[in-house]
């Protein structure tokens, strides 16, 4: 095993735009695993838009992450030495690791993986935390039913090619927004979305809407926040269901944006609006994992990954991430 760990650290908070100059590599000795410890090798990581708030002092619903400390994230590993009972050495594990070559961890939180059930980094995507946010947002909150009318912005990403799906194999329409027209061609042609339109180039989003979604819309699984959401609340039927899984539109604004007019179409149209952090609802996370199993096993799921090569291309990945270029879930191989 060698002796030097790579690891990737929060050099400064960003104000703004995430830049290179927030991140910060070393090279430090591999740890060794004190009592109750394992370290564990990473084999993927996995990038993630709530992990842009993180690098803020911002009061959220988990801590940030601390200057000059190494970023954490889901990843998959395996355990190359042992001092916890629980794992064995060779034993493939998912759950938070450091940016980092290998990481010392306690064991709380970490699950192990059956490494021949799915391609590792589909434990980090589909069959992962962010296939679980799509199901238990879609399905469980949202209910879609037939013929109704869903909308899932950021149709693409990681959560919402899943979101899309679910909601069309409910029986409802779909329609949804990406940032370019290969996405959109993807979304329709392969995820079976029944429209999907370019959010860079149709700016009149409430005209698109009105031409994609005549009927109004009925359930929206928000990603992306800001003027899309905005317009969307507009067109919400009654009874509406708003789900609210993120807004990464709105993560690198200095100041707060304002909400969208009108709020009392709230009690006029009796619409609800939630918003849900998956990770309170990780002891239910078996149900999905066996239902979206089945249906990716059957060839009734499809999914897209944009996999970069290499821990030191975390940052920019990152960036690039917020920024919309990736093309599904994002992830890096570490080793």
């Amino acid at each position: 095993m060698p002796t030097t760990n790579t690891r990737i650290l929060l050099a400064s908070r960003p104000t703004g735009d995430v830049t290179a100059a927030n991140f910060r590599a070393e090279a430090v000795p591999v740890p060794v695993a004190k009592d109750g410890e394992v370290v564990v090798r990473s084999r993927y990581l996995s990038l993630d838009p709530y992990m842009r708030p993180r690098m803020s002092e911002l009061r959220s619903y988990v801590p940030p992450f601390e200057l000059d400390k190494p970023l954490t994230g889901g990843s998959v590993g395996e355990v190359v030495e042992s001092r916890n009972p629980k794992f064995a050495v060779g034993d493939t594990l998912t759950g938070m690791l450091d940016w980092a070559q290998y990481t010392a961890h306690s064991g709380a939180g970490l699950r192990k993986i059956d490494p021949a059930a799915a391609p590792l980094p589909a434990h980090l995507g589909i069959l992962g935390m962010p296939g679980y946010t799509a199901y238990h947002g879609m399905i469980r909150m949202g209910q879609p039913k037939e013929g109704e009318t869903v909308f899932v912005s950021a149709a693409t990403g990681a959560v919402g090619q899943l979101a899309g799906q679910l909601a069309k194999l409910r029986g409802a329409r779909v329609v949804g927004c990406a940032g370019d027209d290969a996405k959109c061609k993807w979304a329709v042609k392969e995820l079976g979305y029944d429209a999907c339109f370019n959010h860079r180039r149709e700016r009149d989003y409430g005209a698109v809407l009105d031409r994609l979604c005549p009927k109004g819309i009925d359930v929206d699984f928000e990603n992306v926040g800001g003027d899309i959401m905005h317009a969307v609340f507009a067109r919400m039927n009654n009874f509406g269901r708003m789900i609210f899984c993120g807004a990464i539109s709105e993560y690198q604004d200095a100041t707060p944006r304002p909400g969208p007019e009108k709020m009392f179409s709230i009690v006029q149209k009796r619409l609800r609006i939630e918003g849900f952090i998956v990770s309170d609802h990780i002891s239910t996370m078996g149900e999905f994992v066996r239902e979206v199993g089945t249906l990716l096993k059957a060839g009734k799921i499809r999914h897209r990954e944009t996999i970069v090569d290499g821990l030191e291309d975390a940052p920019g990945a990152f960036m690039g991430l917020l920024k919309g270029e990736n093309f599904g879930k994002l992830i890096v191989k570490v080793a």
